[in-house]
């Protein structure tokens, strides 16, 4: 994992449930220093649900909200 992905994830668990922008998950993650555009945080998520999620393509952690942006799931995935 990268020192960003890393950054995404902690910062995502540490609010499980609650829904980030991808502007305010790059204020959050990255700082407010950060140049570039806001469409990365979606290669970013891709790159972190290839890694830590057992389906990337029906990801049960990192959970995309409709017209927002993402979030953590509050809870485990049940088996």
């Amino acid at each position: 994992m990268t020192p960003t992905e890393f950054d995404i994830l902690h910062t995502l668990m540490l609010n499980r449930g609650m829904p980030f922008t991808r502007e305010r998950l790059i204020n959050e993650a990255l700082g407010y220093d950060y140049v570039g555009y806001e469409r990365t945080i979606d290669v970013h998520i891709r790159n972190l649900r290839r890694k830590i999620e057992r389906d990337p393509q029906n990801p049960q952690y990192i959970q995309t909200v409709f017209g927002i942006g993402y979030r953590f799931t509050e809870s485990a995935p049940e088996d």
